[in-house]
């Protein structure tokens, strides 16, 4: 994975000590290239003053392009200090070549400076004079035609057009390192985005677990808690014996529900089925509603029971504690519960149905995902308890159905596909 010191920063213009480290290869080629020059000077025939002065002509290039030329060819910018710079240094190489023609020998230098600093049309003029300076002198020297030109003319006329091909292929090169620099980029920012992205997914995630684990156990708990310490209250001077029994029963429910919250949050599995398989829970929970609210439930099984994926198992059960939930919120019309899980092969299904006062179930399935009580069908039955035990099962690979109407009872069916025996659901 790219990181951000892994982007050119000084070709997208910041990061300034990464340009200078970047540049260090071409300030060592132009030192080289500035002694070679000054050696061939010292080595001349040319009278001692001339050598002199174009020493001194080629070491003052030395600072004009550390103070004013260096900073926008690492940066890439163009600007009047830009023509300042190749004017100047235009002017210091031809008087030193001028002075001794082994000055010319400078060009290995000046040529890439001229590319790096200048647009690609001025820069090429620019450079085809440097390289024909040269000749210039030479014909200047002899007055009429002089031989010698036809020795320095090739030379002449090879270095302008290898200077050419030297400075388009040092501004290709340039180019395509700010395009890949500048991609690289782009990619570090995808990525940060998609991290902050994948970061915000994982809290909502986790908000929408919460939720449904609070809903599915510690909302349902309290429900069942508030309502056995109601009926106690009522009984307790008529009937305590009775009284102390929902009493007890609600203080189990408690201590049910304080293992339920440590478990989903340290996503342990359900105490329910720690030590049993989802039937035996199931029933377990229909034991619980049968002496909350003194329905009849049954719980049958079709199919030769099997060992089921926890994922699949810890669905299915907030499901039924969903389902029952919705039960006891109209215990006063329902009157029986009939929950069926049945195994096969390639899947499992649990269907709870009541024959309750029912609700609007075609409201509820056209309703928006965020609908509530208000305009999801009948409170609960249709608002987050139902979309909640829908998310569950889709989350997995299942589907439910709710049929249901009003004075119709509600069925609500759950069909989760089964994998190799000890896989997951939604594994690969």
């Amino acid at each position: 994975m790219y990181t951000q010191e892994d982007v050119p920063r000084d070709v997208l213009g910041r990061g300034p000590d990464s340009g200078v480290r970047w540049f260090g290869l071409w300030d060592g080629y132009f030192a080289v290239s500035y002694l070679v020059t000054v050696v061939l000077l010292f080595t001349s025939d040319e009278d001692q003053a001339h050598r002199a002065f174009a020493i001194g002509a080629l070491t003052l290039i030395v600072p004009w392009y550390a103070g004013l030329g260096r900073r926008p060819m690492i940066r890439r910018t163009h600007g009047r200090r830009n023509f300042v710079f190749a004017a100047g240094l235009f002017l210091l190489f031809a008087f030193a070549g001028t002075l001794d023609l082994g000055g010319s020998f400078a060009l290995f230098a000046v040529v890439p400076m001229l590319m790096m600093s200048l647009p690609m049309p001025p820069a090429i003029v620019l450079v085809v004079l440097a390289n024909l300076w040269p000749v210039t002198v030479v014909w200047l020297r002899g007055g009429a035609f002089d031989p010698h030109i036809l020795s320095v003319l090739p030379i002449s006329l090879l270095g302008t057009a290898l200077s050419v091909l030297l400075g388009v292929w040092i501004t290709r090169v340039v180019q395509q390192s700010s395009e890949r620099a500048a991609l690289i980029d782009e990619l570090r920012r995808s990525r940060e985005r998609e991290a902050h992205l994948s970061h915000q997914a994982g809290i909502s995630a986790e908000r929408e677990r919460l939720a449904r684990e609070i809903h599915d156990t510690l909302a349902q708990s309290l429900t069942s808690i508030i309502s056995l310490v109601q009926a106690a209250e009522s009984e307790i001077a008529v009937n305590p014996e009775r009284a102390r029994s929902r009493l007890g029963l609600a203080g189990r429910v408690a201590r049910d529900s304080l293992d339920e919250a440590r478990g989903f949050v340290s996503k342990l599995t359900p105490p329910a089925l720690r030590e049993s398989s989802l039937m035996q829970a199931v029933r377990r929970q229909g034991d619980l509603l049968m002496e909350e609210t003194g329905l009849t439930v049954r719980c049958t099984t079709r199919g030769e029971e099997q060992p089921l994926p926890m994922a699949v198992s810890v669905v299915l059960l907030r499901s039924a504690q969903e389902a029952f939930a919705n039960v006891r919120k109209h215990a006063g019309e329902a009157r029986r519960v009939d929950v069926t899980v049945t195994y096969a092969p390639e899947a499992v299904r649990l269907v709870v149905r009541d024959d309750g006062v029912g609700f609007d179930a075609r409201a509820w399935r056209d309703a928006p995902p965020a609908a509530g009580p208000e305009n999801g069908g009948n409170g609960a039955r249709g608002g987050f308890g139902l979309r909640g035990m829908r998310a569950r099962v889709r989350e997995i690979g299942g589907m439910v159905e709710v049929d249901s109407g009003p004075g119709a009872g509600t069925t609500i069916e759950m069909t989760v596909p089964l994998g190799p025996l000890g896989e997951e659901p939604g594994d690969e």
